[in-house]
C-alpha cells in the first residue's frame, strides 16, 4: 500500500504479542505495504470456470491464474490494470465474476453449501458469500440473507440481480432479534453462516480507514455483539446442523473468545470441527490464551489466516456442530 498510514501504538504492541516470533512480526508488517492480489470468482450459476478463463484471457488479454486446484472459479488476474478496469468489463456487470477477496471466498469453502439446503446468512451484505451460497446451491433451497442496514441492502439486492441470484430471501432486521423470531416460530436452518461485524484488522492491506477507525472500546464492544450473534445463531440450528463463525480481524476478543463462549455456553450440544481449507493455504491454529485468559484446548481446531502466511487478507474461521437441541 503505498503511504501506508502508521499503525496505531496499542495495536502494534497487540500484534506484536500475537505474532510472538520477530520474524514472523516483521513479515506481516512487510506485507502490509502490499496490495492485495486481485482476485475475482467465477459466478457458477451463469457461465463455467473454464470459458470464463479463456473468454476474460482473449477479450482483455488478461494474464490470469487458478490459485487453489480444487477450485477452478477462483482466480487471479496476474495482469497490471487500470484504475477500476476489473469493475468496468461487460463480464462483470452481468455478473459472469464477482470481485471478491481470497480470504473472504474460505469461509462458505468452509461451510460447504449443498443444493436444497436452507441456510440462513446472518449478516450478508454486501453479498459476496450470499452469491457465492447459491452458486454451490445452483439456486435450489433457500438462502435468508440478513442485513439490518438499509444502505447495504441496497447494495446487497443489486449484487444478488447482477448474479441471477433467485433462492435467496432478503430480510431487514438486527440479527439476534430476526433469529428470535425464527426460534418462536420454529424456523429451523441446517446450516447457519455467522460471518460477523467486526473491527477489520485483517483489512489493513486493502482499508486504509482501517488504520484510523481501529480503537480497543470497539474490539471489547464487538466482542460482546459477537457472543449475542452466535448464541441466537445456534439455537436455530437443526440437530446435525452446522454453523460457521468468520471474522476478518485477528483480535482474540472477536475470535477466540467468542468461540470459547460458544463451547461453554453450549457445552454438550455443540462440537467444534476440523475445517477443510484449501491445501494450498496455510492456515494457523487458534490461539489458547490472551492476556491471562485461558481458552479451552478445543479452540485450536479454528483457523487464523495470515496476510503474510498466504498473500490474502487477515480472516479467522472456526465451525461447528449442534449435535442435539
Amino acid at each position: 500500500m503505498k503511504n501506508r498510514p502508521e499503525l496505531k501504538k496499542q495495536y502494534l504492541e497487540r500484534i506484536s504479542k500475537i505474532l510472538e516470533n520477530k520474524n514472523d512480526l516483521k513479515n506481516y508488517l512487510e506485507i502490509l505495504n502490499h496490495e492485495p492480489v486481485k482476485s475475482i470468482r467465477c459466478n457458477k450459476l451463469k457461465t463455467s470456470p473454464k470459458e470464463l478463463k479463456e473468454k476474460l484471457e482473449k477479450k482483455y488479454n488478461w494474464k490470469i491464474s487458478q490459485p487453489w486446484k480444487d477450485y477452478p472459479e477462483i482466480m487471479i488476474i496476474e495482469s497490471e490494470l487500470l484504475p477500476g478496469e476489473l469493475g468496468r468489463s461487460t463480464e462483470h456487470l452481468l455478473g459472469y465474476y464477482y470481485i471478491q477477496e481470497l480470504a473472504s471466498m474460505l469461509p462458505i469453502i468452509a461451510l460447504k453449501p449443498k443444493p436444497h439446503e436452507k441456510i440462513l446468512d446472518l449478516c450478508a451484505s454486501p453479498g459476496s458469500k450470499t452469491t457465492q451460497t447459491a452458486s454451490e446451491m445452483q439456486n435450489t433451497g433457500l438462502i435468508i440473507a440478513n442485513e439490518k442496514s438499509l444502505g447495504r441492502i441496497k447494495i446487497l439486492s443489486s449484487n444478488l440481480e447482477r448474479c441471477g441470484v433467485t433462492n435467496t430471501i432478503i430480510i431487514r432486521a438486527e440479527g439476534a432479534n430476526l433469529c428470535e423470531k425464527f426460534k418462536e416460530q420454529k424456523i429451523k436452518f441446517d446450516k447457519i453462516l455467522v460471518d460477523a461485524p467486526c473491527s477489520g484488522e485483517g483489512t489493513l492491506r486493502s482499508t486504509k480507514s482501517t488504520y484510523f477507525m481501529w480503537n480497543i472500546n470497539s474490539v471489547k464492544q464487538l466482542s460482546n455483539i459477537q457472543k449475542k450473534l452466535f448464541e441466537n445463531a445456534f439455537e436455530i440450528l437443526k440437530p446435525k446442523g452446522e454453523i460457521v463463525y468468520s471474522t476478518c480481524t485477528h483480535a482474540p476478543e472477536e475470535n477466540e473468545e467468542v468461540v470459547n463462549f460458544a463451547l461453554e455456553k453450549f457445552q454438550g450440544k455443540i462440537k467444534i470441527e476440523k475445517i477443510n481449507l484449501p491445501k494450498e493455504i496455510k492456515p494457523r491454529q487458534g490461539i489458547l490464551n490472551w492476556q491471562g485468559k485461558k481458552y479451552s484446548k478445543e479452540v485450536k481446531n479454528s483457523c487464523r489466516i495470515y496476510p503474510h502466511d498466504n498473500n490474502t487478507e487477515g480472516f479467522f474461521i472456526s465451525k461447528f456442530t449442534k449435535l442435539e437441541d
